[in-house]
């Protein structure tokens, strides 16, 4: 597997060692092991316009939902995709777009090293490159890698989390925005963040709440149910069961209102309209707007979309988790 080569000094924040590639978990929760779940939904891959059926599982315990039965490693490749890049990097490239997560985690830490899991292009380590800090990532794409050490200065191990040779209490920060959901061993993931933080260090996170209003509302159309590329789903009470059991302390975590009221909608129209027999193009191939709707989408996100927003807080939580947690000086 190709990685950036790192200096062999006493410095080198690196071990070389080998872990297990990531794999699907038995029949028992992966979080708290419970084995009375079943099957919560199916659904198709929305985003490609796919007619192919997965299914969701979910824990009666600690609310997890997880994919069942997902595509392996070697195939979930061709479930993303350049449109899915494009969708998801879009605004990732702006430093305004960085600015409050930098400053949430300058309100925890002010320097040391952080490491950034899945840091893509590096949008959000270039906003710490100053003297104060040591910049680190992980990210899959060789070609985005070289990317981010270029654009940031960071060090850049290329590859799965599980096989980043970092040695253990090396970061005083590890940031992880909107990937966690994406991993086939969330649990193994974030046993290593405990393993590599310095004692008081911080892991800073953002994710989708499967427990929040959209998620009951829009069900199976909820966009960031993500089908198949999101393989597992959590709520706040499953991400704290995980967190303790491996050792981490809770320092904040709350629900931010991000309902995607437009993307999900527009699922709900493209079934309704193929039922009818209309053909509707996916919205990985989507066409860019008309001016014309653009200054429509416009006005509809200045009037009505914050009334049906607001409403949304009568069904539930928000729809992202941002929780901080540390690893604790000592434990009794």
């Amino acid at each position: 597997m190709p990685k950036t080569s790192f200096p062999n000094q006493t410095t080198d924040p690196f071990k070389r060692s080998k872990s297990n590639r990531p794999g699907q978990n038995g029949n028992g929760c992966p979080v708290c092991g419970h084995s009375g779940a079943g099957s919560w939904l199916q659904a198709p891959d929305r985003f490609h316009g796919r007619l192919e059926l997965f299914e969701l599982f979910r824990c009666p315990s600690c609310s997890l939902v997880w994919l069942h039965d997902p595509p392996p490693p070697s195939d979930i490749g061709r479930h993303y995709g350049a449109d899915y890049d494009r969708t998801i990097t879009s605004g990732g490239a702006d430093p305004e777009h960085w600015n409050w997560r930098r400053d949430e985690l300058l309100r925890h830490k002010s320097s040391g090293a952080i490491l950034d899991l899945g840091c893509s292009s590096g949008g959000f380590l270039a906003s710490f490159r100053s003297p104060s800090w040591k910049l680190f990532g992980i990210e899959m794409s060789e070609t985005v890698a070289k990317q981010a050490e270029a654009r940031c200065g960071a060090q850049v191990f290329v590859g799965d989390i599980l096989d980043a040779p970092f040695r253990p209490e090396t970061f005083d920060a590890i940031t992880c925005f909107h990937v966690f959901e994406h991993l086939y061993q969330p649990r193994k993931v974030l046993a290593r963040v405990s393993e590599w933080l310095k004692p008081g260090g911080i892991f800073y996170t953002m994710m989708p709440n499967i427990d929040s209003a959209g998620a009951r509302i829009f069900r199976s159309y909820w966009y960031p149910l993500e089908l198949p590329r999101h393989l597992y789903h959590f709520s706040p009470t499953t991400l704290r069961r995980l967190a303790d059991s491996v050792g981490l302390d809770e320092v904040s975590l709350a629900t931010h209102r991000e309902v995607c009221l437009e993307d999900s909608l527009r699922y709900v129209l493209d079934d309704v309209l193929g039922k009818l027999g209309v053909e509707r193009t996916p919205m990985a191939h989507a066409q860019p707007p008309s001016l014309a709707w653009r200054v429509l989408r416009k006005a509809l996100r200045l009037t009505i979309l914050p009334i049906l927003t607001s409403a949304t807080s009568l069904a539930g939580d928000g729809e992202s988790i941002h929780a901080v947690l540390i690893k604790p000086t000592h434990r009794l």
